[in-house]
């Protein structure tokens, strides 16, 4: 229950509602299943707050096995005194904890532990005792073939007196005082690194306070040290002052408040300033850069799964017939033409452009593939050679009957070179896979995007600096939100989009779709259950993510989840109609009096949200893909004119500005400052991914190849 009451307090969340959410996930409950079927049951938390209830037991869960292990060592040691077990137990900050577990803590070959080895910690405390004494008399018992002179003994004895004052809790948490208080964080570039470095040198000689170090210039430094390239360090802005209060912190805890240790000529001062240089600061840098880094890979790993979010759930054209194109200049463009389900009917090349420029053989294959398979719009890919081919495209008037667009391909070649693709189509090359990709993703971005590695997709900031696990946990989570926030058709979902279904994975997705192959389509959601190993628990927290557009009940094309069925059925009897009426008539939905079904399982929550998917059965709530024009005179860096005004799309949005495809083949940046007339410290409260917008080019670094940009108008 303590676990409870932390998390209630830290999330401001009520301790029932933690607890039944503890107990949900326990269960085998998943996040999506949770906070869209069992509001009754959490009090209405959505899935940003029953994720934070699962992260925060999770994580308190991992302190708790800590607790218990340096409990066990320090009883092991004969150490473990009940106060001592008491502050353990009720300890729940990771950074105290370790703190009173560090004088326990086994020691490797220390300085420190040689000394002690060499007999020498009474003399240390010899010197704590009595720092006015005679050091040769002191020193004297203690000469031995291992300890040969004064100056030895004094060195161990020091050395210990360090170690203890490093692994005092108030003095260690004096200097995390002057950390938090006045860290710097400091870049040079290594010597002889400086040609190499140039990406860097906006860090060759930097330094700010840590505490306004952004993410983004923070993981730009770590990312430049990692390669060699910088040299970086934090540390407190005047470190004598921090030295300072060392010693007086030292004179308070060990000598009583008598200025021993601040006595420049003691050993005792020698002893604490070696502990502040050798040991406490490198501590305490390492403890404050993990916690900056830890900070950084946070803000970075948010704004890539806010991106993301959006990329997936950009608005898709839907089932129709489309031809796919991969543009390219010497090895031709690839392209394919795909059913409205997405299957691969035909593919070739034709080679409109340099250096081949076989215009008349490439527009007769085209509109030969336009006659046989009768395609209703055209994907072409926006890299190497994409508007050359689009203006290839429509310089044959195709007509309005076909719409002409231009896809991002970031992560295609990714997806084509994967075991997946080669599962998919084992009979062609990477050329043919790229090109059903970039068709399919017009069709639905959703659906192919979640083959591919999130961190390929290209919309990212450092992603390959951040903490690798936690950002995988994220971006799946994110994905998974996606999926099951839009819900996915039974019949035709691949695999890969199935295994992000809530409460299936890769192994139930494969038994879908075998079972679907050898069985046919199905009919209703009930079959499920006839698929092998997926029990009554995986159907439960499945069902009402899966659609069946014809099936036989309506409902299994809703949201509506099948435990509800029974409940739908008596509102239609209630309303003297049937289930497929009360879908087809606003009226009589709107005539159910929905307090008359409220139980004790089922509330107000769910009843809305049943009355709502009632109105909008298998409607796809992301909109519909519509054609976007780049302007026409601008195809290269070599067009842009400083004041032009462009159409363009966002690409990517970072902590610092947003990208903005302008149509060639460099994306310009709209710093924070320029997105509006006011001060703006989150652009993605501006603008968010593909949204469409009208910019100012404000500078061209063609060296560099940099566009700056300013925003001036954008659609919501």
């Amino acid at each position: 229950m303590e676990i409870v009451n932390i998390i209630a307090q830290r999330l401001n969340i009520n301790e029932q509602q933690v607890q039944r959410t503890i107990k949900l996930l326990n269960e085998g409950a998943t996040i999506p299943f949770i906070s869209r079927y069992r509001k009754e049951v959490t009090g209405g938390l959505d899935e940003v707050e029953v994720a934070a209830v699962k992260n925060e037991n999770d994580r308190l869960s991992e302190m708790q096995h800590r607790k218990n292990t340096i409990l066990l060592t320090i009883d092991e040691q004969g150490k473990l005194t009940d106060e001592l077990r008491n502050r353990i137990e009720n300890c729940w900050d990771s950074t105290v904890l370790e703190d009173i577990y560090l004088p326990y803590k086994p020691k490797r070959h220390t300085r420190a532990e040689k000394a002690r080895q060499r007999g020498l910690e009474p003399l240390a405390d010899l010197l704590m005792k009595h720092p006015e004494a005679r050091l040769d008399t002191l020193v004297a018992p203690f000469l031995t073939d291992e300890v040969l002179d004064e100056e030895a003994a004094l060195q161990g004895a020091r050395d210990i007196i360090a170690e203890r004052v490093s692994e005092n809790e108030e003095v260690r948490n004096t200097v995390r005082t002057s950390y938090s208080r006045q860290a710097w964080i400091r870049s040079t570039v290594v010597k002889g690194k400086e040609e190499e470095a140039q990406k860097y040198r906006d860090y060759f000689d930097n330094a700010e306070p840590l505490s306004r170090c952004s993410s983004h210039r923070l993981l730009a430094m770590r990312r430049g040290e990692a390669e060699g390239c910088l040299r970086v360090s934090i540390a407190p802005h005047d470190e004598e002052q921090a030295i300072g209060f060392v010693l007086r912190k030292c004179d308070y805890l060990f000598e009583h408040g008598r200025p021993q240790f601040v006595r420049e000529s003691s050993q005792l001062h020698l002893a604490a300033v070696d502990a502040y240089k050798r040991l406490l600061r490198p501590s305490i840098e390492t403890e404050f850069a993990g916690q900056s880094k830890a900070k950084a890979d946070a803000d970075a790993i948010r704004v890539f799964a806010s991106n993301l979010k959006q990329l997936l759930l950009a608005p898709p054209l839907g089932q129709q017939r489309i031809m796919g194109i991969d543009p390219g200049f010497r090895t031709g463009c690839k392209v394919v033409c795909l059913d409205a389900q997405g299957n691969l009917l035909h593919n070739e090349t034709f080679y409109p452009h340099p250096p081949k420029q076989m215009i008349g053989s490439a527009m007769r294959k085209v509109r030969n593939m336009i006659e046989v398979y009768k395609p209703e719009a055209i994907a072409i890919g926006n890299g190497t050679a994409g508007r050359e081919t689009e203006t290839f495209i429509n310089s044959l008037n195709l007509g309005d009957a076909i719409s002409v667009f231009l896809v991002s391909e970031d992560g295609a070649s990714v997806y084509s070179a994967s075991k997946l693709a080669r599962e998919e189509f084992p009979d062609y090359d990477v050329t043919v896979r790229g090109a059903v990709s970039i068709g399919r993703r017009l069709a639905d971005p959703l659906a192919e995007l979640v083959k591919i590695d999130p961190k390929a997709i290209g919309v990212g900031q450092y992603q390959h600096d951040v903490d690798q696990s936690e950002l995988k946990k994220t971006l799946d989570l994110t994905v998974e939100s996606c999926v099951n926030s839009v819900g996915v058709n039974l019949n035709t979902a691949s695999k890969s989009l199935l295994t992000y279904i809530s409460g299936l994975g890769p192994a139930l997705a494969q038994n879908i779709v075998d079972y679907r192959a050898e069985n046919g389509p199905f009919s209703s959601r009930k079959d499920l259950l006839n698929v092998p190993r997926l029990g009554a628990k995986a159907y439960e927290q499945c069902a009402g993510f899966l659609r069946i557009p014809d099936a036989v009940n309506p409902l299994d094309n809703t949201a509506v989840h099948p435990e509800r069925y029974a409940l739908v059925e008596q509102m239609a009897k209630d309303e003297h109609c049937d289930v497929p009426e009360l879908i087809r008539s606003a009226e009589k939905r709107k005539a159910i009096d929905l307090n008359k079904y409220c139980t004790n399982a089922v509330g107000l929550p769910t009843l809305n949200d049943i009355i709502s998917e009632l109105g909008k059965p298998g409607r796809d709530p992301r909109g519909h893909a519509t054609v976007f024009r780049f302007d026409e005179n601008v195809k290269s860096l070599d067009d842009l004119r400083v004041g032009m005004e462009l159409p363009g799309v966002i690409t990517n949005i970072t902590d610092f500005g947003c990208f903005v495809n302008l149509g060639i083949h460099k994306d310009g940046l709209i710093h924070k400052s320029n997105l509006a007339n006011h001060r703006v410290s989150n652009p993605a409260e501006v603008v968010h991914i593909q949204q469409r917008v009208v910019v100012r080019v404000l500078e061209i670094d063609e060296h560099r190849g940099r566009i700056g940009l300013k925003l001036v108008t954008s659609e919501k």
